[in-house]
């Protein structure tokens, strides 16, 4: 139990410590972990119940390894989502995710969502259709869509009202996607991060490549673009079977706050960019980077010091014994 305390607390230090290299590798911006937004093994605590999030349909959870929101069987659907709204003005969630199985052919994909409506079955990747807010759809089989390689992510704002269009796999709802080939069955880590920058931009990266880097899917702009996400959405994610299959596996989720300290600007533009923001990315100083090598040297002398602290007191409890 001790242990389970000790590894969720480091790893969520560790979020805040070196948060910012996150961010845009920008000094400028700040971040504060999310915790009721944050995911890590063993998921569940001492009750086998999560604190912040609930789960429901076929979702199954192995507290050492992942979050299996579907398996390799048929007609299955299953979703986690968060218990209480995320309300950041601004913010970035990165998940780790693996879809993998045995067979050829497989389906359907799995769905992340920032909704004001939460935990409930349906027939969008698992969840509600007639949703409002932010669903980000990686569809891993192609039903009636010519001219676009599968899998493919794609991002869709739902107004409360609007149908999914699972007839043409989301085309008429699409507001940006890509195709993600590789990123089933990977050899490495898959990882997928959305930041949003409320009434500037949207911005989704994936990493499924064999290098480890990470690849833009899209970046939205304001006023070009329309993304409003509605300010107080739950954060889920869900996946679905048909009569093919496959596991959909969610294995970390860190989310974080991000913000400006009082006195610095905001950027102009927030498109992520290798150069950063857009086309007045802010200066990255050789101080900044000296601060978070500093952040980086503190957390292992955090992790070091602990883990002395845990060996003295379990040494101590041997040697009381006696």
């Amino acid at each position: 139990m001790l242990l389970r305390r000790l590894a969720t607390g480091l790893w969520l230090m560790g979020l805040a410590l070196v948060g910012p290299a996150n961010a845009y590798d920008d000094p400028n911006v700040r971040s504060h972990p999310m915790r009721a937004h944050s995911l890590a093994p063993p998921y569940l605590d001492s009750d086998m119940h999560t604190r912040w999030f609930e789960y429901g349909g076929d979702t199954l959870i192995r507290t050492d390894k992942y979050i299996r929101l579907t398996s390799t069987y048929p007609s299955q659907k299953g979703w986690i989502f968060s218990r209480v709204p995320i309300t950041a003005t601004n913010w970035e969630i990165e998940v780790e995710f693996k879809i993998h199985g045995p067979g050829h052919l497989y389906g359907d994909g799995f769905a992340m969502w920032l909704t004001t409506q939460r935990g409930t079955n349906g027939p969008v990747f698992g969840s509600a259709d007639k949703f409002e807010g932010l669903g980000i759809f990686f569809d891993t089989y192609k039903n009636n869509r010519p001219g676009v390689t599968f899998p493919y992510v794609m991002a869709m704002i739902g107004d409360g009202e609007t149908l999914y269009d699972q007839e043409h796999d989301g085309k008429s709802n699409e507001i940006a996607g890509c195709s993600a080939r590789g990123i089933r069955d990977s050899t490495v880590p898959t990882k997928a991060r959305l930041t949003y920058f409320q009434e500037k931009s949207l911005t989704l990266d994936l990493m499924y490549k064999s290098d480890g880097s990470w690849t833009n899917c899209f970046t939205l702009t304001a006023p070009k673009d329309t993304f409003a996400i509605p300010s107080v959405a739950y954060l889920g994610f869900s996946a679905e079977t048909g009569e093919l299959s496959d596991n959909h596996d969610i294995i970390s989720v860190a989310s974080t706050n991000l913000y400006f300290p009082p006195g610095l600007s905001k950027p102009e533009g927030s498109g992520k960019q290798s150069g950063g923001y857009g086309s007045k990315p802010l200066d990255a100083t050789t101080g900044g980077w000296g601060w978070f090598f500093f952040k980086v040297f503190l957390f292992f002398a955090v992790v070091s010091a602990s883990y002395a602290g845990w060996t003295f007191y379990r040494g101590s409890r041997t040697y009381s014994r006696f």
